[in-house]
């Protein structure tokens, strides 16, 4: 079996996904499963996201959820992917994350988005009031919370807040985005890009072009580093990861019509009014055996030049999600860690 370039790491996304019949309890146990399963295979990190008042997503609390991951696991790298900076105070995220630092050091890295992550109401209750809905300040909220976390200023800085007493090391910052606006401002500050191409696939190469000719050498980074994402589904064979992606497709089709509700189960999916609609949107999800994923995953790393892949699997069983992600990892050449 071949083997991907061992230049480019590969790292797991998850949502803590709610499927039909489900709970939160079980979403949650399912993603810190993942995380284990994903540290013995070899992957690099595990970043949950940031969604709320979404009923097929149970993560909506990441600094919670990173806790719990980091202590049930010992060296994989664990982040938000990310945290939707406007929804929160900075000085509030640089305390969590900077505690989170000094309770598992050199684990932790902090992504950082302007998306709100939910729906308008939702995001207005948020930020407590529906005037605060923009995100004008967001670049000088990620420079402010930088600063919190005990990053480089502009000469002395007398009475500056700082996110934790004596810190001896800071988690890793790390721009997500989907756009060239959060490419540019990434380049600018010098930290590292990771792209959604899972869900903004059209806009991919032009954003990571501009985030390097953007990019400025910085404390954090001499050179750019660039993560993109991408939905996996990897099964035996062709027709059995087809069967397994049905309901994400859907789930992506309620989100385009609001109609959002638990992620199907393979077998409602296949007799849903909705899956033809469903089948014809187009995405950039991979879906198919461990070879060709692997394969079409090293075309996407050669035409970006990715440092590193993050893949998500919106499969409705851990059972598998965490086959998908044993097949590729095995395909993808990672190096599995003994228990």
């Amino acid at each position: 079996m071949s083997s991907a370039p061992t230049t480019v790491d590969l790292s797991i996304l998850d949502l803590a996904m709610v499927g039909a019949g489900q709970t939160s309890a079980t979403a949650l146990d399912a993603a810190t499963a993942l995380a284990q399963h994903a540290e013995a295979l070899g992957y690099t990190r595990f970043w949950v996201a940031e969604h709320h008042n979404m009923p097929a997503v149970a993560s909506t609390s990441p600094p919670v959820l990173i806790a719990h991951l980091a202590a049930r696991t010992t060296h994989i790298r664990v982040g938000s992917g990310g945290v939707m900076l406007p929804n929160h105070a900075p000085f509030v995220v640089a305390e969590q994350f900077a505690m989170l630092e000094a309770l598992h050091p050199g684990r932790i890295d902090l992504g950082l988005g302007r998306a709100p992550g939910t729906d308008p109401r939702t995001a207005a209750a948020l930020r407590r009031s529906p005037d605060a809905l923009g995100a004008e300040d967001f670049p000088q909220h990620v420079v402010d919370l930088i600063l919190m976390l005990g990053g480089q200023g502009d000469g002395d800085q007398p009475g500056r807040l700082v996110a934790t007493p004596n810190a001896v090391s800071s988690p890793s910052v790390v721009l997500l985005g989907s756009s060239g606006f959060s490419a540019q401002l990434a380049g600018a500050l010098g930290l590292p890009f990771a792209f959604a191409h899972h869900f903004a696939g059209t806009n991919t190469l032009a954003a990571v072009a501009l985030y390097r000719r953007q990019f400025r050498p910085s404390q954090f980074l001499d050179e750019p580093y660039v993560i993109v994402t991408a939905s996996t589904v990897v099964a035996d064979s062709q027709a059995s990861a087809r069967w397994y992606a049905r309901p994400s497709q859907l789930m992506m089709l309620s989100l385009r019509t609001g109609r959002l509700g638990p992620l199907h189960t393979p077998e409602s999916a296949a007799t849903h009014p909705d899956r033809a609609a469903a089948e014809r949107l187009p995405g950039t999800q991979l879906v198919g055996t461990a070879d060709a994923v692997a394969a079409d995953l090293r075309r996407l790393a050669a035409d970006t030049g990715a440092d590193e892949l993050m893949i998500t699997t919106p499969t409705h069983g851990i059972d598998e999600r965490t086959r998908s992600t044993a097949l590729l990892a095995d395909a993808w050449g990672l190096p599995a860690r003994a228990a």
